[in-house]
């Protein structure tokens, strides 16, 4: 777990932390106006959530972002691209550009989420079944104003009631469900190869009743593990799209929501079997739940009852 806070109104200093975590060099401003620099900065594995406010003079610079996948949102303030054919959206998520990029600021106000190009690519193989696909995107917006909300609430959730929270990200399944959760999210919001990709029509023979059986078995061998469509799938010996057809025609749910189902009901016999002074945020964590409302209204869906009471049944 990554967790830093850095504040400056020494512009060598912010230059340099400016630099350091978002490559952004030849900072060119008004060396008699005054600088202020404001960071925070939370993650896990190859995901960072960052918070950067600068404020004082304006100013402008040049950034290499090709090592990165970042995505941004202006809260406050002003943030204007530079170059030739580069635009950053005034309102809502946008893909900074992976190759260097100039612009210039004032008072700002800016979230970013980053994300290893290659943790990226590696999910987006295991979600198409294909080791040799290569990921490309083709725009810095989302593909409609749907998608472009549900990055922001994941985003929001993820700052909100995740990253902030040393108990639940001592947990390998709530780190590994987080990372999955925003690489999944930013594969589905953003137009690129991924998406064209998902979008073919699944061809081939219908999936045969043991191949479900297969999935079924993993999941039930493995809740306790960092798990997802992609390995479900693996073990069905089938493609993640074909298993996800395969499921709805079969069972009228998706191997992820049978997943979350299994991980509810461990979670129900953990309650029941509790020693004294076990918490139901313990047994939550333990599967993998982040966020206590939703875990109990799923809770009380599959089993009726709230959590606290099984707990003390």
């Amino acid at each position: 777990m990554h967790r830093a806070a850095f504040a400056t109104r020494d512009p060598a200093e912010g230059v340099a932390v400016l630099d350091r975590v978002f490559a952004v060099r030849e900072v060119r401003r008004s060396p008699d106006e005054p600088f202020r620099m404001e960071l925070s900065s939370a993650g896990t594995g190859p995901l960072r959530h960052e918070r950067l406010r600068l404020g004082g003079s304006s100013a402008a610079g040049s950034t290499d972002g090709s090592g990165v996948l970042r995505v941004g949102h202006v809260l406050g303030g002003q943030l204007t691209a530079t170059g030739r054919g580069d635009r950053f959206a005034r309102r809502g998520p946008f893909l900074f550009p992976r190759r260097p990029f100039s612009s210039r600021w004032a008072e700002l106000d800016l979230m970013t989420v980053s994300l290893q190009p290659a943790a990226v690519q590696a999910h987006a193989r295991r979600l198409l079944g294909d080791e040799d696909f290569r990921l490309e995107f083709t725009g810095d917006r989302p593909v409609d104003p749907t998608m472009a909300r549900y990055w922001t609430a994941t985003v929001r959730h993820l700052g909100r009631d995740v990253l902030p929270h040393e108990e639940l990200m001592r947990a390998p399944l709530v780190r590994a469900e987080t990372v999955r959760c925003l690489v999944t999210a930013l594969l589905q919001t953003f137009p690129g190869s991924f998406l064209e990709r998902s979008r073919e029509r699944t061809g081939g023979p219908a999936a045969p009743p043991s191949a479900v059986r297969r999935a079924l078995a993993y999941i039930e061998a493995h809740l306790d593990e960092d798990i997802g469509l992609a390995e479900i799938a693996a073990a069905a010996r089938m493609s993640p799209r074909g298993l996800q057809v395969a499921f709805r025609r079969e069972l009228g749910t998706t191997p992820t929501h049978r997943l979350r189902d299994a991980r509810l009901d461990a979670a129900h016999r953990a309650l029941l079997d509790a020693d004294p002074g076990t918490t139901v945020e313990t047994v939550m964590v333990r599967w993998g739940f982040v966020h206590r409302g939703r875990f109990a209204a799923a809770y009380r869906e599959r089993h009726g009852c709230n959590p606290a009471a099984t707990l003390r049944a």
